[in-house]
């Protein structure tokens, strides 16, 4: 059932590293907004803080892997014909 629009919403989502980047971005959103409403106890908004920061250095892992990829698939890809 979800949560009343004023109250702190806690999203439980599975380990960090199994995460999407999409999933771990959303559920990172709703630790944004949770914090900036200021309804969050103390112990929970930093339980909330360290969990954002885990979320951040996965999804910014994820788009250091994805642009490695891009670059090794741009580096196999065939030199394109300028010629018409």
């Amino acid at each position: 059932m979800p949560h009343a629009s004023s109250g702190p919403r806690m999203v439980k989502t599975p380990a960090t590293k199994s995460a999407t980047f999409e999933s771990a971005v959303a559920e990172l959103e709703t630790i944004v907004q949770d914090m900036e409403n200021g309804q969050l106890p103390l112990d929970q908004a930093l339980s909330a803080y360290q969990r954002g920061t885990g979320l951040l250095r996965h999804c910014q892992g994820l788009l250091t892997k994805a642009e490695q990829t891009i670059r090794v698939l741009e580096a196999e890809a065939p030199p394109e014909d300028t010629q018409p």
